[in-house]
């Protein structure tokens, strides 16, 4: 089954034609990528499927459902978004930050039972509870946005260049929490700059440039084309 479709997807700002025309389906249970240079595209795809940005063309289907036209309402139907350099709530602590994530829940043992399942993944965040998440070094801060998203107990999770500005060991770290992710029954779809880590762990990859998608393939084949490595992985 489909958890996410989309089709023929166009966004517009203004006279710039940012997304032209993309289509890619995520089944239930995949890690999908998008990757591309800066400005391809890649956030205004994801600002689309999260409904913060509009489309001007095309279709989102969640589940087999259209996407309904309010952000809040996308987290309703199981998807919740980690946005660009994480946006956390500066100055407010770790534990407030991660209650914000689950807004629209109102049971406060099922919110207990999701901060602890943030824990088991990034044990570091239950000493940093009382903290300021505006103090937190970037790759806490992080581990702290992806548990904020993972507080919806989402069915789909978006990533928006998760591994951006982190040391290379949290680089690993977060590509392995990833795939505990997906591993506990969550889908996952992110874009990416820096993406041979992202690719690797991919079952399907889209390379996107100037709004449009140009080759597409098994994550780890697409990380190895000697081409794709030179054109956008540093190689």
């Amino acid at each position: 089954m489909k958890a996410l479709c989309v089709e023929d997807l166009n966004v517009h700002y203004g006279t710039i034609h940012a997304v032209q025309g993309v289509s890619f389906p995520v089944e239930e249970g995949e890690i999908v990528s998008i990757v591309g240079s800066n400005g391809a595209g890649k956030s205004t795809i994801m600002w689309a499927i999260a409904g913060v940005v509009k489309p001007s063309g095309g279709s989102i289907r969640i589940a087999e459902r259209p996407m309904p036209s309010k952000p809040h309402e996308v987290v309703s139907m199981g998807l919740a978004l980690v946005p660009e350099r994480r946006r956390l709530f500066s100055a407010l602590s770790v534990r407030e930050n991660l209650v914000m994530g689950a807004y629209r829940r109102r049971n406060d043992e099922r919110v207990e039972a999701e901060m602890e399942r943030c824990f088991q993944l990034f044990p570091i965040l239950r000493e940093r509870l009382k903290q300021r998440s505006g103090t937190l070094s970037g790759g806490e801060q992080q581990m702290l946005a992806i548990s904020r998203a993972l507080m919806s107990d989402p069915r789909i999770l978006l990533l928006d260049e998760p591994t951006l500005g982190l040391a290379p060991l949290i680089v690993e770290t977060v590509m392995n929490t990833i795939l505990r992710i997906r591993e506990e029954g969550v889908t996952v779809l992110m874009v990416e700059q820096n993406a041979t880590q992202a690719l690797e762990i991919s079952d399907r990859g889209y390379i996107i440039e100037a709004g449009r998608f140009i080759k597409s393939g098994p994550g780890p084949d697409l990380a190895g084309d000697p081409d794709i490595q030179k054109a956008y992985l540093g190689g």
